[in-house]
């Protein structure tokens, strides 16, 4: 028997705080600036008829600045958890696209400093993005995503601040629990002719539960320099992440027993993953009268091994790739655009055309991970493959005002996505595995907007999605034979909003908006025993819901946030999973109208902050209701409402600034599961997350 889920009560919260504040005005504007997820110019994101929102990362941020899920909170329909395990990513799922994924980021497309993070068969990953030098995150939802290609569920971008003269230095540490400490330093400011943004960090902690020790080092740069009329930048990105512990899921009974411990054959094995990458990218554009161009190029080395807890059993079959996973990975592409401002019938016109190719080449290897009875080490290869997966698109898009109150905004992408995988490790047992598979499809979105108001807007948009399978789910038949499971389809979406955004020149805003995406051929687990899992279609799923986010001064100093999803995501087929650990063969109804797992019905966040002179305090409310762990509803987290407090105080010395901070997460004490694991062979679905913890934070600031 499950216990009944627990019910989120932070919208009746936020309702009431509604009905108490909505008079109240202050003067206050948040700062401009060209949202390039829409790819127009010069055109207010206000205007445009898509879900749009941008998180300032400024200096007066608490924490420890280690991941993006700690800025992600307050948008609508992301939702951004961390896992309290470095060695794998953050899980980010935009509303309810990605939700499935068990490791790294799928279903959303990831820019940093428009390099995709992102390769072409739709695996991304967060842990390069620096949240040091960043200066804001864009986040894109709804049907204008299937203009970025293969896997846009939805678009998140991360771009660094540009170097400006009078730009401050500054060094930055925080210390918390679990022996948790972050070291950042950022250059920034313009020398000769070159502006530039440096950020070089160093993390490490023990980590909340057992077997979760773990160490990162990175740096980015963004160098630019003006040639001619023209501007010329250089990005710079290397990650080093050395055997980050990975403590493994709990079973429901583990969780409540104690939800510190890590598995007991995460010790057994020393499941653990490294992970090392290098990338660069050179970046040219200008303008010429009307016209504009944007060219990019980059290239970049990714470097992954991880030691997975599979017993020595499974891996006596001949077609077991083992369980040390080695993965070396070459990558790079072109990105090219123009577009042009102008005039239609008299009215204002902004055209954008590109085309962009993609390449990957991996080197996968996999390894038994025993040596006679010593386990968790590298043991005989079982697996040494050379896959490469490209892609080839071409995008157009066109913003139009066609009238004094009305816009239209449309566009639409083709793309071309070919898998290719070479096998070099044949046997009499495992015979030839090489293959090749080639996806296509046309995107069309289209959209409009209408000012009822110079700061009231409504608008409507529809477009088509799709998303192919990546290589890991390529990766092994679901019929247990040997190859690749060429015979998956990309999934298809049909996706359609309409939304409202009022925003006032003193500050207030209120945007809500109403979505649904359609989709056919959706991918999921078809089993997942011995320490794999395979895929399958399964047919059609919605994904429909509600956003709401709220942004009010209450007084000079005084600002309340808030932001809300309702998310109803269902299986619209009916399909057979698996009902057991070891199930091979799906044997189970899943019936229409079952919920999709990963996926909380209800998010919400608030935070208020009051800012007196030197002083900032913050109290942040975060909440979720339950998520369904497993295809077949058995069982599911309960839902939970964290407190978040800040405070900081800042002071100005003649060489330069100091801030002191602190902050407290979940205040009181709360016992909840933080993440899931989506359909976990062995039952180990659940994640738990942290108790209270305390960082405290000193940054000094200089010119």
């Amino acid at each position: 028997m499950n216990p009944p889920p627990a019910r989120c009560r932070l919208p009746v919260l936020g309702t009431l705080l509604l009905s108490t504040v909505a008079g109240a005005q202050a003067p206050r504007s948040l700062p401009a600036v060209e949202v390039e997820a829409a790819r127009v110019q010069h055109v207010d994101p206000f205007a445009l008829p898509a879900s749009l929102d941008t998180v300032w990362i400024d200096d007066d941020r608490a924490g420890a600045q280690a991941q993006l899920s700690e800025a992600l909170d307050g948008i609508p329909g992301v939702l951004a958890r961390d896992r309290q395990n470095l060695a794998q990513d953050t899980q980010l799922s935009i509303r309810g696209f990605g939700a499935r994924s068990t490791f790294g980021v799928r279903g959303v497309r990831v820019l940093v400093d428009g390099v995709p993070a992102t390769m072409p068969d739709g695996q991304g990953q967060l842990s390069h993005a620096s949240l040091l030098g960043a200066e804001r995150i864009e986040v894109l939802r709804g049907p204008f995503s299937a203009l970025y290609g293969n896997s846009s569920g939805g678009v998140l971008q991360v771009h660094s601040a540009r170097g400006r003269e009078g730009d401050p230095w500054r060094l930055r540490v925080n210390a918390g629990t679990d022996n948790t400490l972050s070291v950042g330093a950022q250059l920034r400011g313009v020398q000769g002719p070159v502006d530039y943004n440096i950020a070089a960090n160093h993390f490490r902690t023990d980590g909340w539960r057992d077997h979760s020790q773990a160490r990162r080092e990175s740096l980015n740069a963004r160098l630019g320099m003006a040639v001619g009329e023209d501007r010329l930048e250089l990005l710079l990105n290397y990650l080093d992440a050395p055997d980050a512990q990975d403590p493994l899921g709990l079973t429901r009974a583990q969780a409540a027993a104690d939800p510190r411990q890590a598995t007991a054959v995460a010790h057994q094995y020393d499941t653990r993953k490294s992970a090392r990458q290098a990338q660069a990218g050179l970046v040219y554009s200008g303008t010429r009268d009307a016209h504009r161009f944007r060219l990019t190029g980059y290239a970049g080395q990714r470097e992954v091994t991880q030691f997975l807890a599979i017993p020595p059993a499974p891996q006596a079959s001949p077609l077991h790739a083992g369980g040390v996973i080695g993965l070396d990975s070459g990558y790079g592409g072109l990105d090219a655009r123009w577009g042009w401002t102008g005039e239609l019938a008299g009215r204002a016109l902004d055209v954008t055309a590109g085309i962009n190719a993609d390449q990957q080449r991996q080197h996968r290897t996999g390894h038994e991970n025993f040596i006679g009875d010593q386990l968790g080490v590298r043991g005989r290869l079982r697996r040494d493959q050379r896959d490469t997966v490209s892609n080839v698109d071409q995008f157009v898009q066109a913003w139009w005002q066609w009238s004094e109150r009305w816009s239209l905004l449309a566009g639409a992408r083709h793309s071309s996505v070919r898998f290719r995988s070479r096998d070099h490790y044949i046997t009499a047992g495992n015979p030839d595995d090489s293959g090749r598979r080639r996806y296509q499809a046309t995107t069309p979105v289209a959209g409009v907007s209408f000012e009822v108001t110079p700061q009231w807007r409504l608008h409507a948009a529809a477009g088509r999605g799709f998303e192919t399978p990546t290589f890991n789910e390529l990766g092994y038949r679901a019929d247990g034979q040997a190859g690749l499971a060429l015979d998956l389809s990309a999934a298809r979406s049909r996706n359609v909003e309409i939304g409202s955004k009022w925003h006032a020149q003193d500050g207030r805003q209120l945007d809500v908006t109403l979505f649904r995406a359609d989709t056919d051929d959706e991918l999921a687990v078809a089993s997942n025993t011995g320490g794999r899992s395979t895929y399958r279609n399964i047919g059609r799923t919605r994904r429909q819901g509600a956003e709401l986010s709220w942004r009010q001064p209450l007084a000079q100093d005084l600002d309340l946030q808030v932001a809300w999803t309702w998310l109803q995501a269902q299986v619209r087929s009916g399909y057979l999973a698996c009902g057991g650990s070891g199930c091979s063969v799906p044997d189970t109804p899943v019936d229409a109208g079952s919920r999709l797992p990963g996926v909380p019905r209800q998010q919400a966040f608030a935070r208020l902050q009051w800012q007196p002179r030197q002083w900032q305090w913050a109290a942040e409310v975060t909440a979720s209701s339950d998520t369904v762990v497993n295809d077949l509803a058995t069982e599911r987290a309960p839902g939970y409402a964290l407190l978040n407090l800040e405070a900081g105080r800042s002071w100005t010395l003649d060489a330069g600034d100091l801030r002191v901070f602190a902050r407290v997460d979940n205040a009181l004490d709360q016992r909840y599961i933080g993440s899931v694991i989506v359909n976990d062979g062995n039952g180990r679905y659940y994640e738990p997350g942290p108790d209270r913890r305390g960082s405290l934070g000193v940054q000094w600031s200089w010119r």
